[in-house]
């Protein structure tokens, strides 16, 4: 994937090389914005990895899990 981004943008050097070189900057800018974003979504996917394993605890516990 990184190879196809760099032949892209190697592509757009060549035809637009303004356009390339603020896309070069304002790529690193975009990544700082979209953090928060990013570490919200990882806690909020935690919390319903915890709430899903509270649920099915009894039932784990009762057998009806998979079997090992």
């Amino acid at each position: 994937m990184k190879l196809v981004s760099l032949v892209l943008w190697l592509i757009l050097l060549v035809l637009a090389w303004p356009l390339a070189l603020l896309a070069l900057l304002v790529y690193p800018l975009a990544w700082l914005i979209s953090l928060p974003f990013k570490l919200v979504g990882i806690s909020v996917a935690g919390v319903f990895e915890l709430l899903r394993a509270i649920v099915t605890l009894p039932a784990r516990l009762l057998g009806g899990g998979p079997q090992r």
